[in-house]
């Protein structure tokens, strides 16, 4: 997530700039057929690509609002879980009268936010974070879960035991919600939380497996292949075609053009042509960026910070003065 006020336009440049680069390619080259060549046949009527260039801002326009929705459900989650995370401290702490015991259970928390988190930074197929100009762009911020293993992790809030069965399961966050409704029933059965305590404390279990279950939707069910295939189809269809379409329009202009630029008036189909495919091309990668929230990107939900957030809440709770410190932006990217 962007910390900051804005990207910086330098920013923005960097991360588009090979695009931009054969945008170039694609406005030179049938320009200087045109006009040094003589291939005058190449100018392509500009009603195509005007109803092309509409259907395709149409067809972008839909894709960037369904893939900001993706990540404000992916927010909401999130942000469900912080909430219910205080509520599960409060009730660790004050329906026991043992304080090991609201340890326990408030740190086998801790180990689930930990688990949930690594298993939402895993890689998809389908994620983006691999291609060149995202990979690139990570230089400026650092991922967490890419920083310190899983085990190491885990190791701060698990007993030995209870680590070492866990990392033997695929399911490590839904394993650890497991053990945590085991601990309450036993806790029921040995008459330390009443019958109210009980069901209120499996209600919490039960939200924060829905929790994960929703997370885990949004990371294992990408944006439909078929809409991003033809978005992406669509965009390099116009951007080639545009320079073709605007050809023979810009040369009209030099029958009322003197000076310097009359008879070249052609040569502006390169800079025009560039920065509209551009600002099409651009809509594609800022859309494509937010598809996938959790996928270690710049603009992902900050699940490592809500995570830190609700580790310092609870513990505070607990009465613990060594705290850890609230995670920081890196460049203004904060995941």
């Amino acid at each position: 997530m962007h910390a900051g006020r804005s990207y910086r336009f330098s920013e923005f440049l960097r991360w588009t700039r090979r695009t931009i680069y054969w945008l170039l390619g694609i406005g030179i080259l049938p320009t200087l057929l045109y006009q040094v060549a003589g291939l005058k046949w190449l100018a392509i009527p500009w009603t195509v690509v005007a109803l092309l260039g509409t259907a395709t801002a149409f067809i972008v326009g839909f894709k960037n609002t369904q893939t900001y929705n993706r990540t404000w459900e992916a927010r909401q989650i999130w942000g469900a879980i912080l909430n219910s995370s205080r509520f599960w401290g409060t009730m660790c702490r004050d329906f026991l009268h043992d304080p090991d015991a609201s340890k326990e259970l408030i740190y086998r928390h801790f180990a689930w936010l930990t688990a949930l988190r690594y298993q939402m930074r895993d890689s998809r197929i389908w994620e983006t974070t691999s291609k060149t100009y995202n990979a690139e762009y990570q230089q400026f911020y650092s991922v967490p879960e890419r920083e310190t293993p899983l085990q190491t992790e885990l190791s701060n809030y698990l007993p030995p035991d209870e680590l070492a069965y866990i990392l033997t399961t695929k399911n490590r966050a839904a394993q650890l919600m497991s053990l945590q409704s085991k601990t309450t029933k036993q806790l029921f059965d040995d008459a330390r939380i009443d019958s109210y305590q009980f069901v209120e404390m499996q209600r919490m279990i039960k939200d924060f497996f829905d929790q994960q279950g929703r997370s885990e939707r949004i990371k294992n069910f990408p944006y439909p292949r078929q809409f991003a295939t033809i978005n992406a189809l669509f965009i390099k269809l116009f951007c080639v075609l545009l320079p073709f379409g605007m050809l023979r329009e810009f040369d009209k202009l030099n029958d009322g053009m003197t000076g310097i630029m009359q008879g070249h008036m052609v040569w502006l189909v390169i800079p025009f042509s560039v920065l509209i495919s551009w600002v099409y091309t651009s809509l594609e990668q800022v859309g494509e960026s937010t598809e996938n929230p959790f996928e270690g990107s710049a603009n992902d939900v900050p699940i490592s910070q809500l995570s830190r957030t609700i580790e310092i809440d609870l513990r505070e709770m607990l009465g613990e003065t060594d705290l850890p410190p609230a995670l920081q932006p890196k460049n203004d990217i904060i995941l």
